[in-house]
């Protein structure tokens, strides 16, 4: 498993503990979804403006969102095991963390977890699909170790 991880804010420092707990979650994800952690991700920390900008050239939403998932197409994906790409907002994850209240570690995973999932090809637009979404979720939540029942309802 290679993750490339590109921090483009300033923030909330990235530490190596909670590079541990992300890396940690990516394989998990894999080894629940694929059975197979041999896929390389892309996963960049960047500021309000600049997902505001992703968000409008690739969604057209003008507005500062907490992550995007941009995943590969399957063929090019069968032929070199990357996975795609998934981009977090660390100001938008704190306040997230804050409103939930949580740690801003703790959000960050679960964004990361629910990144992989769009990667691996779930959505959650209708309501059948978010189920499904919600339950893969939950699963690798709950082996992470930071899943509690009260979330997700």
């Amino acid at each position: 498993m290679i993750i490339q991880i590109s921090n483009r804010q300033d923030d909330f420092q990235i530490d190596d503990e909670l590079r541990s707990n992300i890396e940690n979650s990516i394989k998990i994800c894999l080894l629940q979804e694929l059975n197979d952690d041999n896929y390389e991700i892309s996963l960049s920390f960047v500021s309000e403006e600049e997902i505001k900008e992703l968000n409008r050239d690739y969604r057209n939403k003008d507005s500062v969102t907490d992550v995007l998932s941009f995943p590969l197409e399957d063929d090019f994906q069968v032929q070199t095991n990357l996975l795609g790409d998934i981009i977090i907002c660390c100001k938008r994850a704190l306040e997230q963390a804050k409103e939930y209240n949580h740690s801003i570690k703790r959000e960050i995973v679960y964004l990361v977890v629910h990144s992989m999932f769009h990667l691996l090809g779930y959505d959650h637009i209708d309501e059948s699909d978010k189920i499904i979404m919600r339950n893969k979720e939950k699963s690798a939540l709950k082996e992470i170790g930071i899943y509690k029942d009260e979330e997700f309802n």
